[in-house]
């Protein structure tokens, strides 16, 4: 917890050095007439409810069902949670933006949007690389599994990811608002993001962007190294298992792992890594939704679409809950 006393110091010495220039953000998001943000509104709040209703309905489903009380489920827990919070940074201020028109963010809270993306999206990364881990063990070494992944190894590991990616996300803040904002203050984008502030910066962003991509792209690096390595042995061991069924089984429960972790590489890739051919307002507003948004919405669908286990037992809670709606409707007709 010693991080957030320290982005609050970066607030403060920031703040007197542009409190005559910029203190607050002009956030453009989405323009339109009236009916336009209307619709926005219902757009976005249909898919924060989809994302909200989906990944809580993951937590609660592995946190009852004891029989998935295993270390793959625990990091899904994480994963679920960690998805909650990063679409609860971006979407209920684009929401609240375009019922009222306030399109303006303060300083303050620029910089703690910054912070808490860059702090769950290494969170996403860091716990889906730790799953390609936990796969490897379960495939590759079966007989060791409950040994090596033990729950003491499990929460150092998860408390491992959060640290680190609080961490990061602390430097990454610090280097961001290291920079002088006293021109425009015109984001053109429905949230604080990085690449956007540089570009309005009054002093020259270069060696700010050298040092956050050199910090980025170690880390992601590693990541993406990792979970590599880690399928190459996976795919090297189902592919010596004789029974076509328990090639089939083995491949399962990588499948949805694959799926989540391709999907969020692609849309982080595509958000900052594009050409600058492909670069203008539009489609940078484009792939900032389909990188912030759209995760958190599709994985738990993507999880609970390939995972028999998450299937049966959405379905014997769905069971459970109709028959106590049934007994409560009955007591309460008998009490008449």
């Amino acid at each position: 917890m010693n991080d957030f006393p320290s982005l609050h110091r970066i607030f403060q010495i920031n703040q007197m050095k542009n409190q005559s220039t910029v203190t607050e953000f002009f956030l453009m998001g989405f323009a339109g007439a009236h009916e336009e943000q209307i619709f926005h509104f219902v757009i976005f709040f249909s898919i924060y409810i989809v994302a909200l209703i989906g990944n809580i309905l993951i937590i609660i489903t592995v946190s009852l069902n004891h029989q998935l009380h295993t270390p793959m489920y625990f990091f899904l827990v994480n994963l679920s949670l960690s998805d909650i919070c990063f679409i609860s940074i971006t979407v209920p201020k684009s929401m609240a933006t375009s019922l009222t028109n306030h399109k303006l963010i303060s300083f303050y809270g620029c910089v703690c949007q910054v912070f808490f993306i860059n702090a769950f999206v290494g969170i996403e990364l860091t716990v889906l690389t730790i799953m390609a881990y936990d796969r490897y063990v379960a495939i590759c070494h079966p007989l060791r599994y409950r040994l090596i992944m033990n729950w003491g190894a499990c929460a150092q590991m998860t408390a491992a990811s959060w640290i680190s990616s609080v961490t990061n996300a602390v430097l990454q803040t610090n280097l961001t608002f290291k920079l002088s904002f006293c021109g425009s203050n015109v984001i053109e984008q429905f949230f604080c993001d990085i690449p956007h502030l540089q570009k309005i910066s009054c002093t020259d962003p270069k060696v700010n962007q050298i040092l956050i991509l050199a910090l980025g792209l170690v880390v992601v690096s590693f990541c993406i190294l990792f979970i590599f390595v880690s399928y190459g042995y996976i795919f090297s061991a189902v592919l010596k298992i004789s029974s076509v069924q328990g090639r089939y089984k083995a491949f399962s429960t990588c499948t949805p792992h694959l799926m989540v972790f391709s999907l969020f590489m692609l849309m982080c890739t595509f958000s900052y890594m594009k050409p600058k051919e492909l670069s203008s307002p539009t489609v940078d507003l484009v792939s900032a939704v389909l990188y912030a948004v759209l995760p958190p919405v599709l994985n738990p669908i993507i999880y609970s679409l390939r995972n028999k286990d998450i299937q049966e037992a959405v379905c014997k809670m769905s069971k459970k809950l109709k028959l106590l709606l049934h007994d409560f409707l009955g007591l309460s007709s008998k009490e008449k």
